[in-house]
């Protein structure tokens, strides 16, 4: 029952602001030009401050490289697997979005708190290093599986482009600066300084601002996203969401977590990280994402709904399943 308890008190803060959203353009409260424009500010200037907020003060001093590396290249064989599945999907704009729905977790919002839980604070600043590691990954990679179909079929695919869309993504802007912030700051502190008292004592109102910025960006994401979410379109999409929420929810903890385990990776810490990583629902930024680079809007908006919703369940399943065989 506690664990129970626990994954509805992490979920119930995403879907009840969807509901809300979905309310307020019910009303009319929220109008269309809003949300359209609420959509272009979220992906463009809040989620990549979340993202740097989450990444410019982290501590990477102490990584346990094989975990980091079995945790990269399980995300790389996610996204091969599920290039494969969408070749079998004929619209070539919901190709990407489900493709997302293979590798990309909710980590940075329900993972790293979910992991904490699981595996008390020293899961949780192992989590947030992970994080310096899996954010930009998921990032890139989701530019990638979003460009390569917004060409028609049959032409080339051009490199260059998605070059260029993967450094002018505003997400990647956001991870790349917090990474070379941190980098200068782990310099300064190695040097005897120390770089967040200073920030605190003499001009705390610069992380002040980036903290309270980025804490606008889950409840605008998520009202906005309710705002354009249609019941309606469940009956013409359920097949498409009944695959992605199964690879999401299903297939990818199954096959990840049981991979780990064997490797030797199930101490309660890291088992608490993997869950974190692997077993949450798509990222709330998929879905702006996905209608900023002229993809199916609302598919991406279906997934983070339906798997964000059902994750209370499957969640449940597996921390069960766990304790049950004594990993926590």
């Amino acid at each position: 029952m506690d664990h129970l308890l626990f994954t509805l008190n992490a979920i119930l803060p995403i879907i009840l602001p969807i509901l809300l959203g979905y309310f307020l353009k019910k009303i009319h409260f929220f109008k269309e030009e809003f949300l359209t424009e609420a959509n272009k500010l979220v992906f463009k200037i809040l989620i990549p401050i979340l993202l740097f907020s989450n990444l410019y003060l982290a501590d990477l001093t102490e990584i346990n490289w094989a975990f980091v590396g079995f945790s990269a290249s399980a995300i790389l064989v996610l996204f091969l697997i599920g290039f494969v599945v969408v070749l079998f999907i004929p619209d070539r704009k919901q190709k990407g979005v489900i493709l997302q729905a293979t590798f990309r977790s909710n980590y940075a919002i329900i993972g790293i708190p979910l992991a904490t839980m699981l595996g008390g604070a020293e899961a949780g600043a192992e989590a947030s290093v992970i994080a310096a590691v899996s954010v930009p990954l998921f990032n890139i990679l989701a530019v990638i599986a979003l460009s390569i179909y917004d060409h028609d079929e049959g032409s080339r695919v051009s490199i260059k482009s998605i070059l260029y869309k993967i450094i002018t993504n505003p997400l990647i802007i956001g991870v790349l600066a917090g990474l070379i912030v941190c980098a200068i700051n782990m310099g300064i502190n190695a040097a005897g300084g120390d770089v967040k008292e200073f920030l605190n004592e003499y001009i705390g109102f610069v992380p002040n601002t980036i903290s309270s910025l980025a804490k606008v960006a889950t409840p605008l994401a998520l009202l906005v996203l309710g705002g354009r979410f249609e019941f309606k379109a469940v009956k013409a999409l359920w097949k498409q969401l009944a695959l992605s929420v199964t690879l999401r929810l299903v297939v990818t903890p199954a096959i990840f977590l049981v991979v780990a385990y064997f490797l030797g990776f199930n101490g309660t810490t890291q088992f608490a990280i993997l869950i974190a990583l692997f077993a949450t629902p798509i990222a709330v930024s998929s879905a702006p994402m996905a209608a900023q680079m002229g993809q199916d809007e609302e598919l991406a908006g279906q997934i983070v709904v339906w798997t964000s919703a059902l994750s209370a369940f499957s969640l449940f399943a597996i921390i069960m399943i766990c304790a049950a065989i004594g990993i926590f």
